[in-house]
């Protein structure tokens, strides 16, 4: 092989590895479960809740032209987005507001805080810009939201970041709380109440089983940050390697989780075999 050849294989070689990557960390993904209970009241035929999760202030396209794209297709009801909205090493609060701007246009959005949130400092200016926009910012606390007949109860909690401390016993209380802060009428009901959890740590799904919690989403894992096949994600933060939790959906007992592969990318920069992805759960009786 010649010189000449021999650097053209190169560039070609290069040339696809960048398109690659471009492409692994642009092109949003969708992913589509169908969640049936019992306990969800009569009167409806489908509600969509649509998931996002660790955007870490990444923009895809003038708006987040192709991300508004992506979740207006799913026709969503409610929209949550569990943690990371910003980044701590690259902090960029008017792309992740962009994001939520947008989103508000498509359904009421409901935010709990990620540990990036908390690292970057500066997190009440962010807080007081997301509940200027209309966003539902839920800090260990409750709402019932109105479906068919009856309604749901929708809990947030923070990261265990903003505590000093990682330990289950701070999610159970911190989930207490927030069952706590509903109102009397709907806390009278809670036996028979379908329960939604947003809270950003999947490894604490035990904590959340323990509470009875019917559909939590959660996010951080990044799926992986890189994918093998028929192994799963390769490494993920409080996790390590070959994580329990990475991506998808995970049952124990009556409890699920949904854990998001999330939008963006932190500390490392390049997400492989593992595109950004929305999420859409589709609640039926």
């Amino acid at each position: 092989m010649t010189k000449k050849r021999g650097l053209i294989v190169v560039i070609v070689i290069i040339a696809l590895a960048i398109s690659f990557f471009y492409f692994e960390n642009n092109a949003i993904t969708t992913s589509t479960l169908r969640m049936q209970s019992d306990k969800l009241p009569s009167g409806f035929d489908r509600y969509r809740i649509v998931q996002l999760s660790d955007l870490h202030s990444k923009m895809f396209g003038d708006n987040q032209r192709r991300l508004v794209r992506k979740v207006s297709k799913l026709k969503p009801d409610l929209i949550v987005v569990t943690g990371d909205l910003v980044d701590a090493r690259r902090y960029n609060a008017e792309n992740s507001l962009t994001a939520m701007r947008e989103m508000l246009k498509l359904a009421p959005v409901y935010f709990v805080t990620g540990n990036h949130e908390r690292r970057s400092g500066r997190y009440d200016q962010l807080e007081e810009g997301l509940i200027e926009l209309g966003v539902h910012v839920m800090r260990n606390a409750g709402e019932t939201i109105k479906l068919g007949d009856g309604s749901f109860r929708l809990i947030g909690i923070d990261d265990p970041a903003f505590y000093g401390y990682m330990g289950s016993q701070g999610a159970d209380e911190r989930i207490r709380k927030a069952l706590d802060s509903i109102d009397e009428e709907a806390n009278n009901k809670k036996e028979g109440s379908f329960t939604v959890l947003l809270s950003h740590r999947p490894e604490l799904f035990d904590v959340y089983t323990y509470n009875h919690i019917d559909l939590t989403f959660s996010g951080h894992a990044h799926g992986g940050q890189i994918r093998l096949p028929f192994l799963g994600g390769l490494i993920a933060p409080n996790q390590g390697y070959f994580p329990r939790y990475d991506a998808g959906k995970f049952e124990s007992g009556s409890s699920t989780m949904v854990v998001s592969r999330g939008l963006g990318n932190s500390l490392f920069p390049l997400r492989v075999f593992n595109r950004p992805e929305v999420i859409m759960v589709e609640l039926t009786r």
